[in-house]
């Protein structure tokens, strides 16, 4: 007997879930005050069935009361209250939910959802869904600071950016930015807006911040403190510059000639940055001069060495010397 009731139950279900059409929405939904909410409601669009109205009414009284129709003329908007904040969607098909804007506190009610489709041969079937929306003040929420790109809170100087306070609860929202001082100074009001841009941004901005929040309901909320960094990427250029400048100034240097006698010439030469132009450095052939002269006097002292230490010869500078063997 219970496998019949339960074979009976399995094929009206059947019958209901695959022979027309069905609603889905929730049996509740919470808005906000002054916010906006949506109350879904879908369906599975079937092939043969043909969507011909939708009607959503609301709750007033003991009667319920239509406040918008879709039908083959178009979307209609039945109650003044309603009219401007009220829209279904018709984007989706299979989709009919309905966005409230604005929801003040006497918007709290049921609502039902319901929807006619012509049918195959020709009928009508008709299917609703009843939803309760509650309405509450939230007060707002402890804000949070992020930043408008990739970069984090430590950004490149000149990039354009912008810190970011963000808090939950019934609106409006009003939003006030503050930097820390030194010296136990009171912080500085920066910005009356939810977001601090910086365009663009430069190290002088560096510091800590923090951002208030305040709604209709409750208290004032503060943010956590952010440290914000703004790095000066002309340092690093002007190390550069700096090193290329001592790397073309003139050097001194200093060369040291040997000899295998223990004599030692010592020679300062002065290098200078070679320019274009008339008036600067040295022409080429004053240093072929220069060079030629260096080795004459080399040339000299070795032959006077040698001079020297042939004690059996006579030796006359200037003059060729003829070697006698002994």
């Amino acid at each position: 007997m219970g496998l019949l009731l339960g074979l009976l139950l399995l094929g009206h279900l059947t019958v209901v879930a695959y022979g027309h059409p069905i609603l889905e929405a929730p049996e509740s939904v919470t808005g906000t005050w002054k916010g906006d909410v949506n109350i879904p409601c879908t369906y599975g669009p079937l092939q043969g069935y043909t969507q011909v109205l939708v009607k959503w009414l609301v709750q007033r009284g003991s009667d319920p009361v239509t406040i918008f129709l879709r039908d083959s003329s178009g979307d209609h908007t039945q109650q003044a209250k309603y009219r401007g904040r009220l829209h279904v969607n018709h984007e989706i098909q299979g989709d009919v939910s309905l966005q409230l804007n604005t929801v003040e506190m006497d918007d709290q009610s049921q609502y039902t959802c319901e929807v006619t489709w012509k049918t195959p041969n020709g009928n009508q079937v008709v299917r609703d869904k009843i939803i309760d929306l509650h309405v509450q003040k939230v007060s707002v929420s402890k804000p949070t600071v992020t930043t408008g790109g990739s970069y984090g809170f430590t950004v490149p100087q000149g990039m354009r950016i912008s810190l970011q306070c963000q808090a939950w609860g019934s609106p409006p929202i009003s939003y006030v930015w503050y930097k820390e001082q030194t010296n136990n100074q009171e912080p500085t009001k920066v910005a009356t807006l939810s977001t601090l841009l910086f365009k663009p941004a430069v190290v002088a901005d560096s510091g800590y911040y923090f951002c208030i929040a305040k709604g209709r309901v409750g208290s004032e909320q503060r943010s956590n403190i952010v440290k914000f960094v703004v790095k000066d990427s002309s340092k690093p250029l002007e190390t550069k510059t700096e090193a290329s400048t001592t790397m073309q100034s003139p050097l001194e240097a200093t060369s040291t000639v040997n000899s295998s006698w223990g004599w030692t010439t010592k020679m300062d030469v002065y290098l200078e940055e070679t320019r274009d132009g008339p008036g600067k450095g040295l022409p080429i052939f004053a240093i072929i001069l220069i060079i030629s002269l260096c080795c004459m006097v080399v040339l000299t002292m070795t032959y006077i060495m040698l001079c020297r230490k042939k004690s059996q010869q006579v030796c006359t500078p200037g003059r060729p010397v003829t070697l006698v063997k002994p």
